[in-house]
């Protein structure tokens, strides 16, 4: 049987909602020029947080396994919206900013594309939908 996962979201006021994601709490709003108060990010980035998260969890769990020490790690996630409504993600590119000293660029590359191609489900649910390209970025310290 396949998991399932659920979330809650009750309306605050205006157009913020207070959502339980698995027992902790965010308030998601829009901003004051769109009818709102701000008092939190509006749904869409959320998706690309969501991709952020899954894949950066892929990568620093595998670059733990194969004993790469990195001393820093960012991902950098843009997203691009069609002018027209529903105003939707057509288009997402991802960079993976790495800080370490002699950072094999194998490795790297190899957590990446086990990330994207076997483990990320984010990623494998928005190839469905649109665009999704990535690039790597190493800095000694």
């Amino acid at each position: 049987m396949a998991d399932k996962i659920s979330i809650t979201a009750d309306w605050l006021d205006g157009m913020a909602f207070s959502v339980n994601v698995l027992g902790h709490n965010l308030i998601i709003d829009t901003p004051i020029s769109a009818g709102g108060k701000n008092r939190g990010p509006s749904p869409k980035p959320l998706m690309l947080v969501a991709l952020a998260g899954c894949t950066g969890m892929d990568v620093i769990f595998m670059l733990q396994k194969m004993r790469v020490p990195v001393e820093k790690f960012r991902i950098i996630v843009q997203g691009e919206l069609t002018s027209e409504h529903p105003k939707h993600f057509y288009k997402m590119h991802i960079i993976y900013e790495f800080t370490g000293k002699n950072l094999p660029p194998e490795k790297l590359r190899q957590a990446i594309e086990l990330s994207q191609e076997k483990y990320c489900g984010v990623s494998a649910t928005l190839k469905k939908a649109l665009t999704l390209t990535w690039e790597i970025k190493v800095n000694e310290p």
